[in-house]
């Protein structure tokens, strides 16, 4: 935005709309605030809540690490790593057309991935738009739904050009499905629930990749499902074919998730598999369930605690709430209430629209965090627009700084989780990359800068081995290589039970 005059300027939101703002400059005489001085103190009590020392972040680097372990020792545990059964990494030289479907929260993707070796590929993908109807209905008319649009691509990339697929060409598929499932094999998966809105019927405790194989018949289609993934362990896979310094991959956006490749060995609970202990398979924490319940180790202030409370399942996903773009906005949101009741802010003014749980999108602290302007008029923006609030100067500056702790917070412990699985793994001396995704990570101002500082915070100078790059695509590219992989490995008949 460029600089504006005193009073008055626009900027555009995330959704496209451009908002004008205008202030008068006797707006401080209007109505009762809160003085620089007052908002100055309540900062500081705020800094001592939501900041984290590095000796409080080693000592959740230590918790997380033994939850880990304790997820590969045994079944069903808060956080469960998942075997996957991808083994080991993509070689590179992965190659041929492969199809990926990514059934996700507003869209289902089909891409048809053509992989060239060294690491490079060519994608054409098609989106369709799912109903709210289609994610509530019956569960196998959501997968027929899923059939249809797989013929509907295949018939229209199919011919004689470059880049089409042959008539009648048999095709590997990769299914990214990322709700919670239970995998005894690649290609099977049982729905342990729904997320993201999803609430199809018939599908809960069933195998959602045996009633996807029932709708491809349906349609004749020569397509054989032959991996079932979650798009986390997409990002790993995705990451290190073009970049194969990657070891970590992990998501930062409405939820948060990671994946690594562990050794076999270090596995205990898949033993009666009889896997070779030397072989090497990718684990998908599912980490967002962290101190969930007992909540002995995460720093929850009050205000955690009421969003918990208030949440569609309490208790659950601690180290989701307090690091996912889904909860920061209420977080602040819940500190400015408190103001209200006590009578710091907005004196004389209607906060009813402030009142609203969940009002207070992340996006406008974004937004808070990056505005260039002395008066801070994106701030006066998004009072006066969403909340029809008038602001001082000092009020403006202290919101800012708010929306810093509580985002700074979630990056730092974004970085506790990082360094649970560098130390676990040994990969601080030898340095390693993390692909990231997510809406937080890739639009949060800073969110990046934070976590590599929090990293040096835990490990010292070393912690600058450990740098986090944009991951390639999980749910697409990801998943298509996962179905070569799948396929060779197969085909060489190494581990046909799973």
């Amino acid at each position: 935005m460029p600089a504006s005059r005193r009073g008055s300027g626009s900027f555009t939101l995330t959704t496209g709309q451009t908002i004008a703002i205008h202030t008068r400059t006797q707006d401080e005489e209007d109505l009762p605030h809160a003085t620089k001085k007052t908002m100055a103190d309540h900062l500081r009590k705020y800094e001592s809540l939501f900041t984290l020392t590095p000796q409080r972040m080693r000592m959740i680097v230590e918790a997380f690490t033994e939850t880990l372990e304790l997820g590969l020792n045994k079944p069903n545990q808060i956080v469960p790593m998942i075997p996957t059964y991808v083994f080991g990494w993509p070689t590179g030289q992965e190659k041929g057309d492969f199809l990926a479907l990514d059934l996700g929260g507003t869209n289902l993707r089909v891409c048809l991935v053509t992989l060239q070796g060294e690491g490079k590929f060519e994608i054409s993908q098609t989106k369709y738009r799912l109903t709210e109807e289609q994610k509530q209905e019956d569960g196998q008319k959501l997968f027929d739904f899923c059939a249809e649009c797989l013929n509907t691509f295949v018939e229209t990339n199919t011919g004689e050009g470059a880049g089409q697929l042959r008539p009648g060409q048999s095709l590997p598929l990769g299914f990214t499905f990322s709700y919670p499932c239970s995998q005894e094999r690649i290609d099977h998966g049982e729905l342990i629930r729904w997320t993201k809105g999803f609430g199809a019927g018939n599908t809960e405790g069933r195998d959602v990749a045996e009633m996807f194989k029932r709708s491809l018949e349906k349609y004749q289609l020569p397509i054989k499902l032959t991996a079932l993934i979650n798009d986390t362990t997409g990002t790993l896979i995705a990451s290190h074919y073009v970049n194969p310094k990657t070891k970590i991959a992990v998501i930062f956006g409405t939820g948060c998730n990671a994946a690594y490749m562990e050794h076999v060995k270090d596995i205990p609970k898949i033993e009666h598999l009889g896997i070779d202990a030397g072989a090497e398979m990718a684990i998908n924490c599912e980490w967002g369930a962290f101190d969930s319940f007992e909540h002995e180790h995460l720093p929850r202030t009050k205000y955690d605690t009421i969003v918990d409370d208030t949440s569609n399942k309490p208790g659950e996903q601690a180290f989701e709430k307090l690091i996912s773009g889904r909860y920061l906005g209420e977080i602040l949101r819940l500190v400015l209430c408190e103001l209200i009741d006590e009578g710091v802010l907005f004196l004389g003014q209607n906060t009813y629209k402030l009142e609203k749980p969940y009002c207070f999108d992340t996006a406008f602290l974004s937004l808070m965090e990056s505005d260039p302007t002395d008066e801070l008029l994106m701030v006066i923006g998004i009072f006066t627009h969403f909340f029809a609030l008038e602001t001082t100067l000092a009020e403006r500056q202290f919101f800012r700084a708010l929306a810093k702790l509580i985002g700074r917070r979630a990056a730092r412990l974004s970085a506790c989780g990082i360094a649970a699985i560098v130390s676990k793994m040994g990969y601080l001396e030898e340095g390693c990359s993390v692909g990231a995704d997510g809406s937080l990570y890739n639009k949060y101002p800073g969110f990046a800068d934070r976590v590599h500082e929090g990293l040096q915070d835990i490990f010292g100078d070393k912690g600058r081995n450990i740098v986090t790059h944009h991951a390639e695509d999980g749910s697409g590219v990801g998943s298509a290589i996962i179905a070569a992989m799948t396929k060779h490995r197969k085909d060489a008949g190494l581990y046909l039970n799973v």
